[in-house]
């Protein structure tokens, strides 16, 4: 496990270096493509419920996207960071209903629905900053969305897990650990990989 755990820190330093080098121009025209591909998407335009999250920083932008469900009418769920690192969820109820929160995230201001909001999702838009041939995801490494994976396990319920990447961050080999789990779909700008 020790080894897995050091390929995956050097795998994100990688990907966070790359992340870091990519301009204001490339990321908004970049989020615009997202939303266009995920609109497209089968799992989310037939979907009722989606679990998402406000992207920061140089990730993959989901501001488009997410006006674009919640414009067709969708529930959106949008995370809450706990004290420990879970996520409780609150409808996203439009950009100016999102309030900063600790470390630089963007969280809805409306009522907490609890952790176990999630399990009512359709499709589920997974962070992340990299997916292999197998639909394998490596994350952060904060451990909040394996918390959500397992809920969902628990639960007995199995939405579409999707994952907004840039291309180059579909790779050949993602390492795993026991508690990883596969995810059904990535789209890029560039396109939609299904797994």
């Amino acid at each position: 496990m020790t080894s897995e755990l050091s390929e995956k820190t050097l795998l994100r330093s990688r990907l966070l270096a790359a992340r870091a080098a990519l301009t204001p121009a490339f990321l908004a025209a970049s989020a615009e493509s997202l939303a266009r591909r995920g609109m497209e998407l089968t799992e989310l335009a037939e979907a009722a419920t989606v679990a998402a999250y406000v992207s920061v920083g140089r990730e993959p932008g989901t501001r488009a996207l997410l006006d674009a469900l919640h414009a067709r009418g969708v529930r959106v769920l949008l995370p809450v960071l706990l004290p420990d690192n879970d996520l409780d969820w609150a409808a996203y109820e439009g950009r100016g209903a999102l309030a900063k929160a600790g470390r630089g995230l963007l969280e809805p201001t409306g009522p907490r629905l609890g952790p176990e909001a999630v399990c009512a999702a359709d499709a589920v838009l997974l962070p992340g900053l990299a997916v292999d041939g197998r639909g394998m995801r490596l994350g952060r490494g904060g451990g909040s969305y394996d918390r959500v994976l397992a809920r969902l396990a628990r639960a007995g319920v199995d939405p579409a897990l999707v994952v907004l990447l840039y291309a180059d961050e579909v790779v050949a080999r993602v390492p795993e650990e026991p508690h990883d789990h596969p995810v059904h779909a990535v789209v890029t700008p560039e396109g939609v990989t299904r797994f």
